[in-house]
């Protein structure tokens, strides 16, 4: 029986067919290949969920979901409620009270006191209150006399003697600091130096008191630029936040290293005039700098004139009004010094370990724009210039520190917010002096001794004091070639020009003013949104502000009540009369 016939065969036997087999083998179908599940006690094991899914929604399958965007999170500062203000707080500050101590080169110096000074991570600045900015709790900013660029009596050591003008400084004391109450951000800035008390000129110089090599009848001067993390107890040029120029052998000093620098030791005597100029970066280059997008094929130009941009970075102010012996203080957090910079001053020994060295070797690299700690990177296009009595010294200084955060770290306390720029961070024309020393500072517009550049400089019209057409103006930069020793690339407009530092003084009233403005009005709106009552801005519309704010959930901490309301959050205060 061939395989044909046995496919037909029927099958079950019957008489006609008694030979038909009992059985009939069939080829069974192939069976499907299953996915081997893992059982649930594996499952619960591995940790996976084990809990069944509901029934999917056929309508998030058939129709895409959009996605809603929040919108992003604003910057502003924080809102301290405090008690009305009294009457007196309305009127100027008034001036420190001076206590003459002594005379020294004509002029007499006092004791300044009744006032606030800068403490250890805190800052103070003068307020008053003033009707117009009920939303900022009726405080703005101000300054207290003499109304003009200045030493600051709050940014000094407690052991600085000031004349009437607060131009001038001497002390008693070892070298101690004080810094202008005006500081530099970008673009060229200039101050000159008059040491009024010093080393001798080298006819008049006179032997030392005996056992003390380090003092003389005229005390020591330095001048420089320093930032505010420096320490007003120290030198100028003591650590990495400052730069400075000793009176001796007109030296440089930067993190306490004196080297050569004046042509054949050249001293800064009694009524020499040193006169220092600043060259900053833009702004909006140094931030390429700190933020790590920093490309030097790319980034040839300082940048110092660029076109008007729709929008600036936000300068943000965390302060609070305190009251301090009957005057109102504006109290914020001051930036703290960074542990790699104090690394960098005292270098730990060389490891040992091939391997951890290797490994380490790129943040111990020598500071440039593009070091690995932000601390670090150095500002491409700046230098310091040195002059004497009118006459160029030379450059002792290129490639100065950032500043900018996160190169400026807030401090490592409560409340305190890391990133933010208060409009106030640069490099503050700088003097300490050492036991008899005195030093005069000029910030202009009538220097004793100008530069030929300064002296040419041309106004916002492009013309200079002559009314002759120079060019420029403050329009956008017409760019030249590349300085060969310097590597900057020059620009004709307002910000490449050399200008005094009394200019900037004027440009820094109009920004806190502008700064003041623009946080009264955030207020404000803040206000009418959780508020939409509150239609203007007077007394009435505050006080409904103020009872709404505080009707929301209050969270207390360490004695400071903080409100509900996001954004536009209000910290209240306790404070106590010292």
């Amino acid at each position: 029986m061939n395989l044909e016939d046995e496919q037909h065969i029927p099958a079950i036997s019957s008489p006609l067919n008694p030979d038909a087999p009992t059985t009939r083998t069939r080829k069974a179908p192939a069976r499907e290949q299953r996915e081997k599940k893992e059982s649930l006690k594996k499952r619960e094991a591995k940790g996976v969920d084990t809990t069944r899914s509901s029934t999917p929604d056929t309508q998030t399958h058939t129709k895409k979901s959009k996605k809603v965007e929040k919108p992003p999170d604003v910057v502003r500062p924080v809102r301290y409620y405090t008690k009305p203000p009294s009457q007196s707080d309305f009127d100027a500050p008034r001036q420190p009270i001076f206590n003459p101590i002594l005379t020294k080169a004509n002029r007499e110096f006092s004791e300044c006191f009744e006032h606030i000074s800068n403490k250890k991570s805190f800052r103070y600045t003068n307020c008053i209150a003033d009707p117009g900015f009920p939303s900022s709790r009726w405080f703005r900013q101000t300054d207290a006399e003499p109304f003009q660029p200045r030493f600051s009596f709050q940014e000094a050591s407690s052991h600085i003697l000031f004349d009437s003008t607060g131009r001038s400084i001497t002390t008693e004391k070892g070298f101690r600091m004080a810094r202008a109450n005006v500081c530099a951000r970008e673009g060229r800035w200039y101050y000159e130096c008059k040491i009024l008390s010093g080393v001798k000129p080298p006819a008049q110089e006179i032997s030392p008191v005996p056992n003390d090599s380090t003092f003389t009848e005229g005390g020591h001067v330095r001048l420089g630029w320093s930032r505010r993390e420096a320490n007003l107890d120290t030198p100028v040029g003591f650590d990495a936040y400052s730069y400075g120029l000793r009176d001796v052998s007109g030296q440089k000093i930067h993190l306490s290293r004196p080297k050569d620098f004046a042509p054949a030791n050249e001293s800064l005597c009694e009524g020499d005039v040193i006169g220092l100029e600043l060259t900053l970066p833009s702004l909006a280059l140094h931030r390429k700098v700190v933020e790590g997008s920093y490309n030097k094929a790319v980034d040839v130009s300082d940048d110092l004139d660029p076109h008007p941009a729709a929008e600036a970075p936000d300068c943000v102010r965390d302060r609070v009004p305190i009251r301090y012996k009957g005057v109102v203080y504006f109290e914020q957090f001051e930036y703290s010094s960074s542990k790699d910079l104090e690394d960098h001053m005292n270098p730990a020994p060389s490891l040992s370990n091939a391997a951890v060295a290797a490994k380490d070797a790129a943040a111990t690299a020598p500071p440039n724009p593009n070091h690995p700690s932000v601390a670090l990177r150095t500002l491409p296009f700046s230098s310091i210039k040195i002059y004497k009595n009118g006459k160029l010294l030379g450059t002792p200084y290129t490639d100065l520190f950032a500043f900018l955060p996160p190169a400026s770290k807030a401090p490592a306390q409560q409340g305190a917010r890391d990133g933010l720029d208060d409009g106030m961070l640069g490099y503050f024309p700088a003097v300490s002096v050492f036991r008899g020393g005195a030093a005069e500072i000029n910030f202009g517009p009538d220097f004793w001794c100008p530069p030929s550049d300064l002296s040419t400089a041309k106004g916002d019209d492009g013309q200079d004091a002559d009314g002759n057409d120079v060019g420029g103006g403050g329009g956008a930069s017409i760019l030249a070639p590349r300085d060969p020793k310097t590597q900057r690339q020059h620009a004709h407009g307002k910000n490449s020009r050399l200008r005094g530092m009394g200019e900037r003084y004027i440009e820094q009233i109009a920004e806190d003013i502008v700064y003041d403005l623009i946080d009264e009005v955030d207020f404000w709106m803040l206000d009418l949104i959780e508020n939409p009552d509150a239609a203007e801005i007077d007394g009435a519309s505050t006080q409904k502000a103020q009872s709404a704010s505080t009707a929301t959930d209050m969270e207390t901490v360490e004695g400071i009540t903080q409100l509900g309301g996001g954004g536009g959050e209000i910290k209240e205060i306790v404070q106590e009369e010292e």
